[in-house]
């Protein structure tokens, strides 16, 4: 007996915020897939990935949200992330396409990078795309013109959840660092920027490619303002600014 075809899940980073951002092909795959699968809290059913990918998503498409506990037990989360596959996986295995949007690049700091190893764990042989996009560093950069790295020098991404010590730990520093979800711990990052004493241009960004985003140049100031979750920061050595 002929097994029925399996679909395609296509993870997609839709880019920072800004709906032009999104990549062609990625454009091209939304407006083919028969679900779109997207994380939201379980509080609201709101996702900014789909805000930014509704014009590329057919008024028709099925979109479906999947709630994501706010918790730090982390037996809850892995079991949330296991759901959430298999919920995926039972469309695919009814024959559809669907595609799981995820903001900036889909393996870059994403939520669908859970989903992947869950699913590629408990089916293997299913077909699955990841497609890339315009990571919030980059639109960041672009937004102040700035070159991040030149010639030989060295990029650091890091995560700033849990303040500067992503820096701190390295005795050489890279020319250039950039401190993604900054917004919790900008105090500890400005302050582990500050004892290097070598990044003499550190910039903050919030809100970058939505209509209100905000560029900081005065870092220091960026420390006694309300934090904004959608905030990060890039710091460029004298040599390499």
């Amino acid at each position: 007996m002929i097994k029925p075809k399996t679909g395609t899940l296509y993870g997609i980073g839709i880019g920072p915020g800004d709906p032009d951002l999104i990549t062609i092909k990625a454009s091209k795959i939304l407006n083919k897939v028969d679900v779109v699968f997207a994380a939201a809290s379980t509080k609201n059913s709101y996702s900014l990935a789909v805000k930014i990918a509704k014009l590329h998503i057919p008024e028709t498409t099925l979109i479906k949200m999947l709630s994501f506990p706010m918790t730090k037990d982390i037996n809850e989360t892995e079991k949330a992330w296991e759901n959430h596959a298999l919920t995926i996986i039972k469309e695919l295995e009814f024959g559809k396409d669907v595609a799981f949007v995820t903001l900036g690049d889909c393996l870059t700091y994403s939520t669908y990078g859970y989903i992947l190893k869950n699913i590629r764990k408990i089916a293997p042989n299913l077909d699955i795309k990841s497609i890339p996009g315009i990571t919030s560093y980059q639109a960041a950069a672009s937004r102040l013109n700035m070159p991040l790295v030149e010639g030989e020098e060295t990029l650091m991404v890091v995560s700033g959840a849990k303040g500067g010590q992503n820096l701190r730990q390295f005795s050489a520093k890279p020319e250039c660092a950039v401190f993604l979800k900054a917004y919790k711990n900008i105090g500890d990052i400005i302050s582990a920027l500050n004892e290097t004493g070598v990044y003499e241009s550190c910039v903050g960004v919030l809100n970058c490619g939505k209509p209100e985003d905000e560029i900081v140049m005065a870092i220091n100031e960026l420390g006694k303002r309300k934090p904004d979750y959608w905030t990060l920061i890039i710091a460029k050595q004298k040599n390499g600014s």
